[in-house]
């Protein structure tokens, strides 16, 4: 910090000692400008746009404006975010997502989940989450966004990643009459699907003369996309084995007696089984024979992502004269996640035909931290890397997802020109938001006698083979059981009231003082209906071992179908066509009419789970003040605040009253104030050469559900979660350093350094634990038996966050470059970033870095625009990161490699004001796959590999007025 705050003074010293190359004041841009009065047309108008906002602005922000009415760069707000420098997002099922299908999956500056969502400047938030899911945002509503890095204390609080403020139209952005209509589709390669994409806007604007204004805008959204997502999701775990010859005197000698071993397969020199076995038990010496089935063992997951984005805006603005303006608008966003899936899960068997191992050391800082201490001894020296598992057996799961995401916001503000040196805002906002989850499966097991003989290769991806009865044939599949594991609804609302006022002060140093208030509420009520273990079978009882009661699936062939046979284009071996409960027939009774003696409840009177039901209630106050200040003929400016917040929060669950059954509230409260003072300093050492100093001190609160005392399962996926009302905010102080040159109005090239002290990390801790009386997991690859992948999230040590941001566009339009450059260019940015997050696992004090944050990112755009024609290729680059947090066990970690996505797009300007653009996402068909361990403990064995295809998109648009 030391020599950040040297490089400030040295530079704001050499701004200061440059008095011949002061700019006259009159000639300076705003510090503060009004970025509704930006009109975007074209590529390089957007570029401007985008470069002028970051110029003029005080604090440290990057912002993306729409090329055109309803025309965001990408068809995902999150992917268009990731061409920001700092900002990494993640890909899950063909487009930036998060991979649990909530929240946007950003990170900002390396920190996940610490990002503020703001729409127009309001706190804007999803059902049962502090923050907007921004992949469900509509892309054609979106007229820019901007990333705040380093807010000021005018800012609403509650990130310390940055804000995403995501800016919509109003009637004023225009000087009349102005309308947009588009019509398109987008086509996925490997799902083989066409999907539609519609927009519209109207906007007119009337003078009512004697200088009064209004206007009224009203503007919609519909659009769909399909992706498919093929992948092999494996177990991790040392799985270590001790590999017995069938053709030894040891498997003889365990014939029909301690491991009981097939008496058919004695002998045999191709044979060997794997036994269990502690390597604590086997001397050091005799360690490196030892085996580790470490994903070895992985299933055929097949899954359909569809996406339905609705978006609605209205707005009403009315200016009597020109120093009273008042808005009145509705925002409606409507995002449906549907994913349907088809797995045939394995169970490989102990005798393996032809096995191959190579060597492949997992010693105890791999397995547990070498949480025992000492030395860091050896447990196993090999892997197995392929073979034939004899007389393994199958389970098929169909299931259909549906998770629906609904926030409806209605705001008005006044603004106020009270005197030539007072205005004042008064804006108010009321939200709504809701969401639904249901997540419904049925589970084929085979038919009784059958087996399969499946072959392993392993590799990126692993290839599989499988011998046996035919997998699509009706004949070898019985119908198992019925589960609606993840069914949930989230119902909450809040509101807002602030009030913002500015003094303008005629000195040579006080340039204006802003103080202002903000009362907030949010609400969120949860509700569980999920429940599992329905049995399909003769009596409703679990299916025998003899299958004596069980139903063929032959009895009721019209509730299945065939999975795809072209799964990951081949690369993986087998093919696919498993016969799968068809996804479709799930939907609503039709599973509980057909298999009446399964106690399945009608979808609308499902019992609630009492013991997951929580509320939570949030309130805060804040007040702020602020200066403007400048001298030395205003060559250096800057800002200096402080915010005061006051939160109190109120959350209850339920609990079993201890020595009984019964259900009993379990409630908590808490109110905590924080200061959080902001200081902004920019140096002008010409006028287009900017030096910027930033600090400020911000919070981020706990997520909702991890501040509820109480434990939510997921019986599909065997994962869980343990509330924690402890949980304290998480704070940071935030230092920036930064250069900006501006060779013109496009035209740009930065770099910053900054730096991060946070104190309260939030830190998900998961490990494998019982849970009494919880029904056992229908998939569960992270943990054995009957047992959940439970996480809590607690406070950690203090830790950091630091890097550099490099960023830059331009077009070759200088008088140096030959003519016919003139009309391309480039935009890229780099990212480096470094997070510390001090953890005790195992007993150990580990530094480990921020889940989904890659150290080293980029993203370059080559450009191309003329009067008819404008193009644009990026390419983005990610190193590998963490997945959703470290584990206790480093083996039982999953990470993400590096890799890149080539997106393209065209553009045709047509008459008459038509336009048709070609989009290409994803050409390089890569994807996240995730491997066994973490950055610095990485394996290269991979867990589960993706492909997902490639989307191509085509779009004709009228627009006119501006």
């Amino acid at each position: 910090m030391r020599k950040i705050r040297k490089a400030t003074v040295a530079l704001m010293a050499t701004a200061m000692a440059m008095p011949a190359m002061a700019q006259d004041a009159s000639t300076q841009v705003d510090a503060d400008p009004s970025i509704a009065d930006i009109v975007v047309t074209g590529l390089k108008a957007s570029l401007q746009n985008s470069a002028q906002i970051k110029k003029n602005t005080m604090e440290i922000v990057d912002s993306i404006t729409a090329d055109d009415i309803g025309k965001l760069p990408d068809p995902n707000v999150a992917e268009t975010l990731t061409r920001v420098p700092g900002v990494q997002a993640y890909r899950f099922g063909g487009e930036a997502a998060s991979p649990v299908g909530n929240g946007s999956g950003l990170t900002i500056r390396g920190l996940t989940g610490q990002t503020g969502s703001r729409v127009d400047g309001r706190a804007y938030f999803t059902a049962g989450s502090r923050e907007f899911n921004v992949e469900g945002a509509s892309p054609g509503m979106v007229a820019g966004l901007d990333v705040y890095k380093n807010p000021s204390a005018d800012h609403i609080e509650g990130a310390i990643g940055g804000l995403v403020n995501i800016r919509t139209r109003k009637p004023f952005d225009f000087k009349d009459m102005a309308a947009s209509a588009a019509v398109g589709g987008r086509y996925n390669d490997l799902g083989k699907k066409l999907t539609p994409e519609y927009f519209g806007m109207l906007s007119k604007r009337w003078d009512l003369g004697d200088g009064g204004e209004l206007g009224v805008l009203v503007a919609g959204s519909y659009s769909q996309s399909f992706n498919r997502g093929d992948n092999t999701p494996s177990v991790g775990g040392t799985q270590f084995r001790r590999a017995i010859r069938a053709d030894s005197a040891e498997y003889a000698a365990n014939i029909g007696t301690g491991l009981n071993l097939n008496p058919a397969l004695a002998g045999r020199s191709d044979v060997t089984y794997l036994a269990d076995v502690n390597p604590t038990t086997i001397a050091a010496a005799d360690r490196q024979n030892l085996l580790s089935a470490v994903g070895v063992q992985n299933n055929i997951a097949q899954e359909d992502y569809r996406r339905t984005r609705k978006g609605f805006n209205a707005a009403i603005q009315w200016a009597p004269n020109p120093d009273l303006q008042f808005t009145v608008e509705g925002n409606f966003n409507d995002y449906l996640y549907h994913q349907s899936y088809r797995f045939l899960n394995g169970v490989d068997s102990r005798y393996a035909q032809g096995l191959t191992t190579q060597a492949f050391s997992i010693d105890e800082m791999l397995a547990n931290r070498n949480a025992n201490g000492g030395s860091n001894d050896l447990l196993s020296g090999q892997r197995i890397t392929g073979g034939t598992f004899l007389n393994s057996t199958f389970t098929s799961i169909g299931g259909d997802e549906h998770r629906r995401f609904k926030t409806y916001v209605i705001a008005g503000n006044v603004k106020w020109q009270a005197t030539d040196q007072l205005e004042a805002k008064f804006d108010f906002s009321y939200v709504k938001a809701d969401q639904y989850q249901d997540n419904r499966s049925v589970t084929l097991a085979s038919a009784p006698g059958l087996s399969w003989n499946t072959t392993r290769t392993l590799g990126t991806p692993q290839r599989v083979s499988i011998a046996g009865p035919d997998l699509g044939a009706a004949t070898s599949w019985v119908f198992n059981n019925y589960a609606n594991g993840t069914n949930q609804v989230w119902d909450d609302s809040g509101i807002a009231a602030a009030l913002d006022l500015k003094y303008s002060v005629d000195s040579d140093f006080l340039k204006s003082v802003r103080a202002g208030g903000r009362y907030a509420t949010q609400k969120d009520r949860y509700n569980n209906y999920s429940f599992a273990g329905k049995n399909l079978t003769t009596n409703g009882l679990a299916l025998a071992a003899d299958r004596s009661n069980a139903i063929p699936v032959s009895s009721m062939a019209d509730l299945v179908e065939t999975s795809p046979t072209n799964f990951m284009n081949g690369e993986a071996g087998y093919r696919g066509g498993f016969l799968v409960f068809s996804p479709g027939a799930l939907l609503g009774d039709n599973v509980k009419n057909r298999f009446p003696l399964a106690g399945i409840q009608a979808e609308d009177s499902l019992t609630e789970n009492l013991i997951n039901r929580r509320y939570f209630s949030e309130k805060t106050y804040a007040g702020y003040a602020l200066a403007d200040f400048g001298f030395l003929d205003d060559r250096i400016k800057g800002n200096a605040g402080v915010r005061v917040v006051r939160t109190d929060t109120f959350v209850q669950a339920r609990i079993i009253q201890p020595g009984t059954t019964t259900i009993i509230p379990n409630a908590s409260s808490s109110s905590y104030t924080d200061v959080l003072p902001s200081f902004n300093l920019t140096g002008y050492v010409t006028p287009d050469t900017l030096v910027r100093f930033g600090y400020s001190k911000g919070i981020t609160r706990p997520e909702l559900a991890s501040l509820n005392p109480t434990l939510v399962l997921d019986v599909n996926s065997g994962n869980g979660s343990l509330g924690n009302p402890a949980l304290r905010p998480q704070k940071a102080d935030s230092f920036d350093l930064s250069f900006e040159h501006y060779f013109s109005p496009i035209n740009y090239v930065s770099a910053g350094l900054f730096y991060k002290k946070i104190d309260g990390f939030f830190a998900g801790i998961s490990s494998c634990q019982t849970v009494a009386g919880a029904p056992t997991p229908i998939s569960n690859i992270n943990c054995s038996g009957n047992q959940y992948f439970l996480t809590r999230t607690e406070n950690a040590e203090k830790g950091t966050a630091k890097g550099i941001e490099l960023a830059g566009q331009t077009f070759f339009d200088y008088d140096f470059v030959p003519d016919f450059l003139h009309r391309f260019g480039v935009v890229g940015s780099f990212t480096y970033v470094e997070t510390k997050n001090p953890l005790t696992l195992n007993g150990q004090r580990v530094t480990t870095m921020q889940p989904l944050t890659s150290k080293y990112s980029y993203s370059v755009a080559g450009l191309y625009e003329n009067n008819a024609i404008s193009a644009r290729v990026v390419y983005t680059w990610r190193s590998k990161a963490v997945l959703f947090g470290v584990a206790a066990n480093p083996i039982d970690g999953r990470y993400i490699r590096s890799f890149g996505l080539l997106d393209a797009s065209l553009n045709f300007k047509l008459p008459h004001n038509f336009s048709v653009s070609l989009t290409a996402s994803n050409l390089t068909n890569q994807a996240a796959d995730r491997f066994v361990g973490e950055p610095g403990l990485a394996t290269g064995i991979e867990r589960q590999h993706f492909i997902n295809g490639r989307n191509f998109g085509a779009t004709l648009r009228y627009s006119f007025g501006s």
